[in-house]
């Protein structure tokens, strides 16, 4: 039977892997990502080893600029639209003026394909 301490072991790593992942995925390095959410280098490090729990604070932030949902990071649940949760990888990521212009690039093409049916 697993103890207490050892369940929370095992989720932290496995949280620490998911955000390191979603990371990645947005080729940002700990030192971007970190100052992003507000916290140092070197906790971030932590996290994604395992080594500390995210506090909800963290996490908000975390959910905040990735567009992943509190269910993938502490779960491993993917959503349904996870091309939506891509999109907002990406755009958060994004200065405001790209966001603005990545908006109406999006919106032209969505009128062009609906007149295409």
């Amino acid at each position: 039977m697993k103890t207490n301490s050892t369940e929370n072991k095992e989720e932290n790593i496995l949280i620490g892997e998911r955000i390191r992942e979603i990371r990645e995925n947005m080729e940002l390095t700990q030192n971007k990502f970190s100052e992003m959410i507000d916290i140092s280098e070197v906790f971030l490090g932590q996290i994604e080893r395992g080594e500390r729990s995210l506090s909800l604070k963290t996490l908000k932030k975390i959910i905040s600029c990735t567009g992943c949902s509190a269910d993938y990071i502490l779960f491993g649940k993917l959503e349904n639209n996870d091309e939506v949760s891509k999109i907002n990888r990406i755009l958060n990521s994004c200065s405001a003026n790209l966001k603005t212009y990545m908006y109406e690039l999006i919106t032209s093409s969505f009128k062009y394909l609906k007149g295409l049916k």
